[in-house]
């Protein structure tokens, strides 16, 4: 939880590096809240504002921490955009977020072992 609060208080921060453990923490409760606000959604028959208000609400965080974590493992942000190449894009950007942390480089040192 501390992952995924940490990442709301950073959300602006483009310019650090994330830890896997970051990355991977932000995802899964982010798969976790859409589950539940999909289920609440069907009881409610508000799933359409609910959920599109939860993913209007994560778009910045989401890119951050993404930013955040191709810094940690010595790409630049700019890498993000390998997401639209099809086929290929989503899977390289999946295997890099799975990465070890790199060494220090020029988005700070290395602080976390993840």
């Amino acid at each position: 939880m501390r992952e995924y609060l940490s990442v709301w208080t950073n959300y602006v921060n483009f310019s650090e590096r994330s830890s896997r453990r970051d990355y991977w923490m932000f995802f899964l409760f982010n798969i976790i809240a859409a589950a539940i606000l999909a289920i609440l959604g069907q009881v409610v028959h508000l799933f359409i504002y609910l959920y599109g208000a939860y993913v209007l609400a994560i778009i910045i965080p989401n890119i951050a921490i993404t930013i955040r974590r191709l810094h940690d493992i010595g790409r630049s942000g700019w890498w993000i955009f390998i997401y639209f190449v099809p086929l290929a894009g989503p899977i390289i950007l999946i295997v890099w977020m799975a990465s070890r942390s790199g060494p220090d480089n020029q988005w700070g040192p290395t602080n976390r072992v993840a």
